[in-house]
């Protein structure tokens, strides 16, 4: 591919992304409620739908080994009914809405996400703010749930890769949340009681720790002055600060386990900035040049030139804490040794040697096409929103990251390869048989 091609490339999927950027600069408002609470309203003409997206400073960060996954817990009660409505009535009114309402945690944030006909905007708000402010934590359901989480849990641990990844996680952040897993453990989900429920729920929705972004055809006026009566009767109420995590700490070692399974798993991980750090956007560039899709590194070389893998690539979530840098791959148990050593391989080179001028604009193009394509619709619109004001960067982050993104060098992509890229730790999920 030439440079003029991939210039062009990067031109035509960072488009969506300064389009998206300029209208978003006047049509979203922030607005802080006397109680505390942000909310956050996009105004968009080009589609009759509306979108919510309520979310809580919450998730496994705050959680420990006795307690984790009751933040997942939580969320997957509270929209299964409240006092006005039944797990079924809750369904149905959403639907008649045109749309849903869910919930769902993940490490740093919880949210209540809501969609529906532009028409029925207040309805909507009016569901979502009964789920937010008065749910029932009905026995009944909450043991239906427990039942649902602990044949999850039990699915993932039947899962090489998802096993593995866990396994890698533990290793590679010791006891800092970070490396608990997202749904719980079936020790901790098997004794949450409903006390401990509700005393998480009460603990976490309070208003100057909440977001709400609503993005679609509405218009702001309306839609802040329901907000208002909505949830401003909420009280600020003081809270303990939370105790800081402990540092991760990498064990920076190799483990095998073995696993029923039909191919091995390799898992290599390092930790790489947060938010805000100073080479938070190169590092993310250094992922896709060695795991973008069909044409980073690890892809190109382990899977096309030497065909050793079912699956593979990378992962490097955003946190506000130090973030997980794993490459994986997938294959033939006779062919670990060549596998693992490809990976490793593949990273002392990124070590070594600046990316090409291909590779640097290949990798910027995907992320920031990713970066539009993902933010099309209002339901991600309102979560984006949402989210990076909530985790403490603004609203406006996307615009700003690729910005960022654009301005990384070859030299800076290397410079943070050296920097975070050393002292693996990993994990090899080995086949036994069943």
């Amino acid at each position: 591919m030439t440079k003029r091609v991939i210039a062009a490339l990067v031109v035509s999927l960072a488009m969506p992304v300064a389009a998206a950027a300029a209208p978003e600069t006047t049509a979203v408002t922030r607005h802080v409620l006397p109680n505390g609470m942000t909310v956050l309203i996009r105004e968009s003409r080009v589609a009759r739908v509306v979108a919510a997206s309520l979310q809580v400073a919450a998730g496994s960060v705050s959680e420990t080994r006795e307690t984790a996954g009751i933040t997942s817990f939580v969320h997957r009660v509270i929209v299964r009914g409240t006092g006005r409505h039944s797990a079924t009535q809750l369904a149905e009114a959403a639907e008649d809405l045109g749309g849903s309402v869910s919930g769902s945690s993940d490490a740093e944030h919880a949210e209540i996400h809501g969609r529906a006909l532009a028409q029925h905007w207040d309805a909507l708000l009016t569901l979502m703010a009964d789920v937010a402010i008065s749910p029932a934590f009905r026995e009944d359901e909450i043991e239906r749930v427990r039942r649902l989480m602990l044949a999850d849990i039990q699915a993932r641990a039947d899962r090489p890769l998802a096993s593995a990844m866990d396994a890698l996680m533990r290793d590679l952040y010791g006891r800092h949340p970070y490396g608990l897993p997202l749904a719980g453990t079936r020790d901790s989900i098997a004794a949450m009681s409903r006390q401990a429920l509700v005393a998480q729920y009460q603990r976490i929705y309070r208003p100057d720790r909440m977001v709400l972004a609503v993005s679609g055809d509405v218009i702001r006026g309306d839609v802040l002055k329901r907000v208002e009566r909505l949830f401003g009767r909420l009280e600020r109420t003081p809270l303990d600060p939370a105790p800081e995590p402990e540092p991760p700490i990498p064990t920076r070692q190799r483990r095998v386990i073995e696993q029923p399974a039909r191919q091995a798993q390799v898992v290599v991980g390092y930790l790489t900035p947060a938010f805000g750090d100073a080479d938070y956007a190169a590092s993310k560039v250094l992922a896709a040049v060695l795991g973008s899709g069909t044409s980073g590194r690890i892809f190109r070389e382990l899977r096309e030139r030497q065909g050793l893998a079912y699956a593979l690539g990378v992962s490097n979530p955003s946190r506000r804490g130090p973030a997980a840098f794993v490459a994986h791959i997938g294959t033939e148990a006779p062919n670990i040794a060549a596998a693992e050593a490809g990976i490793r391989m593949e990273i002392d080179r990124a070590r070594a040697e600046p990316p090409t001028a291909d590779e640097l604009e290949r990798a910027k193009a995907y992320i920031l096409g990713t970066l539009a394509m993902d933010r099309r619709t209002n339901s991600r619109q309102a979560w984006y929103l949402a989210f990076y004001e909530l985790i403490g960067v603004g609203w406006d982050f996307p615009s700003r990251y690729a910005t960022s993104i654009e301005a990384v060098t070859a030299d800076a992509v290397l410079a943070a390869a050296r920097r975070y890229l050393t002292s693996p730790t990993s994990v090899v999920l080995t086949p036994k048989a069943r």
